[in-house]
């Protein structure tokens, strides 16, 4: 019955967004998609796209701040570009042609950041750690937050519903408690307006967020992806069948009948058609992302992570065209049961790929929330210090402040002596162990099988890992784990990200 009602809401949505191009392809009145509204932040500092709809041959005039352009709408679209502004406000947009005036009002320039991913970005300031007081503080005038509807389409979509609200407990409340702590970290550190764009959904793979094109013209995603679903789809319909069939009987014989549905696959692309889509070409400033659980479902997935997630960070980064924008990513949270001995894992796999990504791509930042997890639940509920953490690398790599942004970050490694010293940027003021002697370390020989290591901070804010079974060190890694247990920080209150100095290719991709 859940899966009638959600296809027929997903029907619905469908149905009316058909039918508005149909109607505006008839007859293009002037028209601008939802992402402009009363109470919009528009983003200082860049060109500023200012789209929509009209009759062919109307001429469109965009007013703000004494500028003014116009644009002759082709094929009932046109668009125009303002020149980059400074942050303040309020003032109106006013959007007109000879027949029809449309004016935004209260409208401020600032910073505006996308937030996006799975169910830990979508989790709400209702739901975080114990969010009463933060919510009934968030009164925010110079705070707004847009909230894309979920939607799953298989062709891009040039407009969703919503509108921009101003930040306040009942605005707050149901938003992402991620994108509000960090708008909010932001805001009081910048001291301008601040725009967030919620565009989230639980349990989704990053492939959903990716054009479909841009998967299409790369032959391992081609494979990997389109051709997979096209497989996946045909198994979850016979599966389905066979399921309806078997509860259609129990309800004739008055059985009980307790099996859960199949699981319907995440067909690639549907979420970038219908939620990020939308929004391009709106000036933004950059994104932050929180998602990957659903790339770990095992060690080929997170392995392909390692290139599908750099990829669409360029894929959108590509379709936005405003340059290399600043994107935030946090790294996966400890989670799933601690193991006694040191062992393989893919979600420690997937939090290299998200490593990776900042190595690999210009201004790509991450947040470690190694401290915030919870073995029996998927979504810790802390997500202040979530926030706050993107806040601090978007103050480094976006603005270009000269403060410390990540915790300590493996460099390099050599064997000396029996021991393995590793080397690490980022120290900021030093290296420090929290609670006690350092912990989450492990270390292998040329047999490649880890066992815990000892390990000890040098005065040169170096680490030295050794262990008595171990007498000719190979490798080491830390943090290694489903479930880390670690405690290596920098004095500047940051935890390490876990990292390996091996390339060792799990067992159960050599098994294959």
């Amino acid at each position: 019955m859940k899966r009638i009602h959600r296809l027929r809401r997903q029907f619905v949505l469908l149905a009316a967004i058909v039918t508005t191009a149909l109607a505006f392809g008839a007859q293009a009145e002037l028209r601008l998609p939802a992402v402009f509204s009363d109470h919009m932040v528009l983003q200082q500092g860049k060109a500023l796209p200012v789209w929509g709809w009209a009759d062919n041959g109307e001429v469109v005039t965009v007013e703000f701040r004494g500028q003014k352009v116009s644009a002759m709408a082709r094929g009932g679209k046109w668009s125009v570009k303002l020149r980059s502004l400074k942050a303040g406000g309020a003032d109106v947009l006013t959007v007109a042609t000879k027949t029809k005036k449309i004016q935004f009002s209260d409208v401020l320039v600032g910073e505006v950041w996308v937030c996006s991913g799975q169910s830990n970005m979508e989790w709400p300031m209702s739901k975080s750690f114990e969010p009463t007081n933060d919510i009934a503080a968030a009164t925010n005038k110079f705070i707004r937050v847009f909230l894309v509807p979920k939607s799953k389409l298989d062709a891009p979509t040039n407009d969703v519903v919503g509108r921009w609200e101003l930040c306040s407990p009942a605005s707050i409340e149901s938003f992402s408690a991620v994108g509000y702590y960090f708008g909010r970290s932001l805001q009081k550190s910048r001291g301008v307006p601040v725009g967030l764009i919620g565009t989230y959904w639980g349990g989704t793979p990053a492939e959903a967020w990716t054009r479909n094109e841009f998967l299409a013209a790369n032959p391992r995603y081609k494979t990997e992806l389109l051709d997979a679903f096209a497989l996946a789809w045909k198994e979850y319909e016979t599966g389905l069948a066979a399921y309806e069939k078997e509860k259609e009987a129990a309800k004739q014989t008055g059985l009980a009948f307790n099996k859960k549905s199949p699981r319907e696959p995440w067909k690639p692309s549907v979420l970038y058609n219908g939620m990020i889509a939308p929004l391009i070409p709106y000036a933004i400033q950059g994104a932050i992302w929180y998602q990957g659980e659903s790339n770990a479902r095992s060690a080929e997935q997170a392995i392909q992570y390692r290139a599908l997630f750099p990829d669409m960070i360029r894929n959108w980064r590509q379709d936005w065209a405003q340059g290399d924008f600043t994107f935030l990513c946090v790294q996966l949270a400890p989670y799933r049961a601690f193991k006694p001995q040191p062992d393989e894992s893919d979600w420690a796999i997937l939090r290299e790929a998200q490593l990776r990504a900042t190595q690999v791509l210009p201004t790509v930042g991450m947040a470690v929330i190694t401290d915030i997890g919870d073995e029996k639940n998927i979504h810790p509920a802390k997500k202040e210090p979530v926030g706050e953490r993107l806040a601090l690398a978007a103050r480094h790599i976006a603005y270009g402040e000269k403060i410390e942004f990540s915790g300590p970050v493996y460099r390099s490694m050599k064997v000396k002596g029996g021991k393995v010293i590793l080397r690490f940027d980022q120290v900021g003021k030093g290296l420090e162990a929290r609670d006690g002697e350092l912990k989450g370390f492990a270390i292998c020989g040329e047999d490649k099988k880890f066992v815990w290591a000892k390990a000890e901070i040098l005065p040169d804010n170096t680490v030295a890992v050794s262990s008595p079974e171990v007498a000719k060190p190979v490798a080491v890694r830390y943090g290694w784990a489903d479930f880390p247990v670690v405690n290596l920080w920098s004095k500047n209150g940051l935890p390490a990200t876990p990292f390996r100095t091996d390339s060792f290719a799990p067992a159960a991709v050599l098994q294959k």
